[in-house]
């Protein structure tokens, strides 16, 4: 992999953020996506292009690009009195200097105690406390209707996955989607346990995962992409 100065892409013209180059052995055309969390364009190329080519082809990205970006939503900090997307719906969390340092959820609402300046500390690893409880339990419920086991179930914060599941059966999923509605949740779940039999994303997986979350695989994931963006950038300081 190589990283490319953007004031030395072409015509002088700064880019918003650094473009990354990175050859990928097993892509089959040029890509230009953008990565939020690091703050840059990465532009994937096939094994055999050529660099001077990729690059002039990712000039005619610009535009995209710059609107994209624009178009990012800024970051949320964990703050009292801060609403926060929680299972699809929003929860509001309050500071309480006499409460419990361990959030409770009344209703609506997150109340945590202890010192102030430690709060979203106590508030994202409540989340992700949360996170396992819930992806845990979809997961048991995923693989007894698979007929497969899971080795583990951990939650992580992956720039770019939602979920992996590794050939020895660990599956990891990213704690925020606890903040996506539920059936956007199961089914990444479903997702990810239907690769503890297929290893690919060919017909039979699809399959599997179809009858694994039912009807509205699709229309899940399109939700989730749209969603995406937002959902990443609570507690996260760009």
């Amino acid at each position: 992999m190589s990283i490319v100065r953007s004031d030395l892409i072409d015509d002088g013209e700064a880019w918003p953020w650094p473009l990354e180059l990175r050859v990928d052995r097993r892509a089959r055309r040029l890509k230009l996506r953008i990565d939020a969390d690091r703050r840059r364009l990465v532009l994937t190329c096939p094994l055999r292009s050529s660099r001077r080519a990729a690059l002039h082809w990712a000039n005619g990205q610009r535009e995209w690009a710059q609107r994209a970006i624009a178009e990012i939503p800024e970051s949320q900090p964990i703050a009292p009195g801060t609403v926060i997307p929680f299972e699809g719906g929003g929860i509001r969390i309050e500071w309480d200097a006499g409460a419990s340092r361990t959030p409770t959820l009344h209703g609506e609402v997150l109340v945590c105690g202890g010192p102030e300046e430690s709060f979203e500390t106590r508030i994202l690893r409540w989340l992700k406390v949360v996170a396992l409880e819930r992806l845990s339990a979809d997961t048991v419920d995923a693989a007894a209707l698979a007929g497969v086991t899971v080795a583990s179930v951990r939650v992580g914060d992956a720039g770019t996955r939602w979920g992996s599941c590794s050939s020895a059966g660990a599956i990891r999923y990213n704690w925020r989607l606890v903040m996506a509605p539920q059936h956007v949740r199961r089914w990444v779940v479903a997702h990810e346990v239907a690769h503890r039999v297929h290893m690919n994303h060919g017909p039979e997986f699809k399959a599997l995962e179809a009858r694994l979350f039912g009807p509205g695989v699709d229309a899940a994931r399109a939700e989730l992409r749209r969603l995406s963006p937002r959902l990443k950038g609570i507690g996260r300081r760009l």
